[in-house]
């Protein structure tokens, strides 16, 4: 396996097919090429590589297993995305069904829907013969929670509650005094203590078959010890992920909370609709959040229809994982800031 320090400059790949994904999810990566190699479609390509790096719990972010919520609790963000039809089928907070790229899938393809949501999700995914429901925690993610309710709940992701240093229960605290907070970036400092790359690494991953059909995919299990309920970015097309076969796609990871907010992967792919190379489509995208939320983290990658991929990121270093026909293997291309 290779690996190429590129700073923003684009890597242009000779022909199809070929995986793209988000950090060195190498195995994940080699899934998706194994079936797409093979002949598979690109959404079912996508679905593979998704579904190995769920298997594997890449990193602890990705599958059952990790990041629990301030319940303790374990839930299942993914998305999957036809470049083909502009098809969209996710699923949010989904609780006790592990296979979330998968569950994604049957949304898209069962269903009129785009996105479902909770235990409602999971009683779908079920009844559409997906195994559940399963325990998606582990002896893990447990101690971690455990640990956490031993530091007061410390950190959070709440603001403007009292008591702001405990495990609650939470009360707004008076309107009055934060008034002039809530329209700055009161609270933004405290939540980089604990977003980074191993509690947001979602996997996004981009492939373009044989007969040159795009398609998209991410799975997450979310942000550590979030709020009961949160969706974050991982099943918002345009935010995580996003496809158009007439022009190419994107991938991003980071944080979604924030990142959502600006639709990073929809701007990737309209700005090379317009003409923009993937590097300065990508560095584009995450500087129009960088302006307003300067020590965000986040990170996209751009690949357009000819092939040619290329990273961004903010606030850290950035590797993702590419294999194409060229390649003997899986290589892995570091971005730096």
């Amino acid at each position: 396996m290779a690996a190429k320090v590129l700073g923003h400059e684009t890597v242009e790949l000779e022909q199809y097919p070929l995986v793209v994904s988000t950090w060195p999810f190498v195995e994940a990566v080699r899934a998706a090429w194994r079936a797409v190699d093979g002949g598979s479609s690109a959404v079912d390509s996508v679905v593979e590589g998704c579904s190995a790096c769920e298997e594997l719990r890449c990193d602890g972010t990705v599958g059952p297993g990790g990041s629990p919520d301030e319940n303790g609790e374990t839930t299942i963000d993914a998305l999957v995305m036809d470049g083909v039809t502009m098809e969209v089928g996710a699923v949010g907070a989904m609780r006790y069904v592990k296979d979330g790229i998968k569950a994604a899938r049957l949304v898209m393809q069962l269903t009129e829907h785009t996105l479902l949501v909770g235990e409602k999700a999971s009683e779908f995914a079920i009844s559409m013969g997906l195994p559940g429901p399963t325990n998606l925690s582990s002896s893990e993610s447990i101690e971690k929670w455990a640990k956490w309710k031993e530091s007061s709940c410390q950190p959070n992701f709440r603001k403007n509650v009292s008591p702001a240093n405990s495990c609650g229960p939470y009360r707004p605290t008076n309107y009055l005094q934060l008034q002039d907070q809530t329209c700055s970036n009161a609270g933004q400092t405290s939540r980089f203590l604990y977003v980074g790359p191993h509690s947001h690494d979602t996997i996004s991953m981009a492939v373009i078959d044989r007969m040159g059909h795009i398609a998209v995919g991410t799975s997450t299990n979310g942000a550590t010890f979030k709020i009961p309920g949160r969706v974050g970015d991982g099943p918002i097309a345009g935010s995580s992920a996003y496809a158009d076969n007439e022009v190419g796609a994107c991938c991003a990871t980071g944080d979604g909370d924030i990142m959502m907010r600006f639709l990073p992967c929809y701007q990737v792919v309209e700005s090379m609709r317009l003409g923009m190379e993937p590097k300065l489509a990508a560095k584009d995208a995450l500087a129009r959040i960088a302006r307003k939320f300067p020590d965000f983290l986040g990170a996209v990658v751009a690949l357009n229809k000819k092939g040619e991929h290329a990273g961004a990121c903010h606030g850290w270093t950035f590797k993702y994982s590419v294999r194409s026909p060229a390649m003997k293997d899986v290589e892995v291309f570091t971005v730096l800031p």
